[in-house]
């Protein structure tokens, strides 16, 4: 028999010793902008999300401190699209605009912006298709040159952190010899070290407009069926100068999460919880098949895990709930 005393103190024990809490400050917000003005149009795919002119965006992330959320992840849509993606390093263009536009907060935020190609390119691929190729494979060179040329660019108008999202053997060794050699070696790289190339991807490939038009991403991606692939991407990384590590997806990687904390317990992780899992378990939610309890029990998995922060498109709603 447990007596009333020791049930009281187990009580309060449990309160005290539990490891994880979350908390809004660890939460990244991703966000969409595209060029104009005056628009805020809803992602069918990403109920509760919107695609955000850079005028519109500011009141949006207003918001989003006062929920307490202090970091957020941009992607940009441009107004056009070519072979080589060139409207994403503009002076003007909608990733540069939205930078400016954001200015007056950077003293409480912290400005993640994603380099890639996908949503640049006219064939939706993460950079320079190699000469006669329609099914994805990259000219891993030129590709590594224009990556580090759109992140100077982001550099420039204010990022304060410049994260490359394409898997591309090189592409952190050619962005910070980039924004080394020409004042910005103090802009942190976070790296998408280990993205998969998952099936978790679709609701974001809307919303961001980048759906391959040929081929698909398996040739510069991790493949989900290694289970040691993980190391090799993030020593390389780790060994030309990222700053931060990423794994994506999160709910499904978390031995992968695990191993790299491990590995590497001093460097800063990220684990992005995509679209498809956002969408997956806000339609049980919705449907009354599961609790919305389960929107925090997902994040504290990858918690424990071994993030250190989440990118997740629940980040308002639970900054919300925490703060009530």
């Amino acid at each position: 028999m447990i007596r009333p005393a020791r049930l009281r103190t187990r009580d309060v024990l449990r309160n005290v010793l539990t490891d994880i809490q979350l908390s809004a400050s660890k939460l990244v917000s991703p966000l969409f902008v595209r060029m104009g003005t005056g628009i805020k149009k809803e992602i069918p795919t990403l109920p509760g999300h919107f695609q955000w002119s850079p005028d519109m965006l500011v009141g949006h992330v207003e918001t989003l401190l006062n929920c307490g959320i202090q970091q957020v992840l941009l992607f940009g849509i441009p107004e056009y699209k070519d072979e080589k993606g060139s409207a994403s390093y503009l002076e003007t263009g909608v990733i540069q605009e939205a930078l400016k536009a954001l200015e007056p907060l950077k003293n409480d935020l912290v400005i993640i912006t994603d380099v890639c190609f996908c949503e640049y390119t006219n064939h939706g691929h993460c950079g320079q298709l190699s000469p006669c190729e329609s099914q994805g494979r990259l000219d891993m060179e030129a590709t590594c040159d224009m990556i580090a040329l759109q992140a100077l660019s982001h550099a420039q108008a204010g990022s304060q952190v410049i994260a490359p999202s394409g898997m591309v053997d090189g592409m952190v060794a050619a962005i910070r010899t980039k924004l080394d050699q020409n004042g910005f070696g103090h802009i942190p790289i976070l790296s998408y070290a280990v993205k998969y190339a998952s099936h978790f991807y679709g609701p974001f490939r809307a919303a961001a407009e980048g759906v391959p038009k040929e081929g698909d991403r398996r040739s510069y991606q991790c493949d989900y069926r290694r289970m040691h692939e993980w190391q090799l991407e993030t020593d390389l990384d780790v060994k030309e100068g990222a700053d931060m590590l990423m794994v994506k997806p999160a709910g499904y990687y978390l031995d992968v999460i695990h191993q790299i904390k491990c590995r590497y317990p001093e460097i800063p992780l990220y684990s992005y919880q995509v679209s498809g899992e956002y969408a997956m378990i806000k339609k049980a939610v919705s449907a009354g098949l599961i609790h919305e309890k389960a929107i925090e029990e997902s994040l504290i998995g990858i918690f424990r895990a071994g993030a250190d922060c989440v990118i997740t498109y629940f980040a308002q709603e639970v900054a919300r709930r925490l703060k009530q």
